[in-house]
């Protein structure tokens, strides 16, 4: 499944943006979607999955602030990011898979370009 990250900008902390996440391919409703970033020297780290069924798992750091969601008849996931830091600062990557395991590891072959989000303080 390809996908497209948009959404992305330059907001001030506390602030809020959402990241959408479009994918080319009907099979998109059977895979699990995740949402990852990079910040500059860091390595790029699981922000938010959902499964194919709606559960959902975040990372510590947003948890209570940021919330993943999909529309399978618009074949998109989003990203809803409230009370921003800027630690949050980073490019936002999205990928897919049909394995659970998969989407949480990171475990992809390949990336998309993701967009950018920063944020001032």
């Amino acid at each position: 499944v390809q996908l497209q990250a948009s959404g992305g900008g330059l907001v001030q902390a506390g602030g809020f943006l959402r990241l959408s996440c479009a994918a080319s391919e009907k099979t998109f409703s059977v895979n699990a979607i995740g949402w990852y970033r990079q910040a500059p020297g860091k390595q790029r780290e699981l922000v938010a999955a959902i499964s194919s069924g709606g559960s959902t798992d975040y990372s510590d750091s947003v948890k209570g602030r940021f919330t993943i969601s999909r529309d399978n008849a618009k074949k998109t996931v989003y990203l809803q990011m409230n009370s921003l830091k800027p630690e949050d600062t980073a490019i936002y990557y999205c990928n897919s898979d049909l394995r659970w395991r998969t989407v949480v590891a990171a475990d992809f072959g390949s990336w998309g370009q993701g967009t950018l989000v920063t944020v001032s303080s």
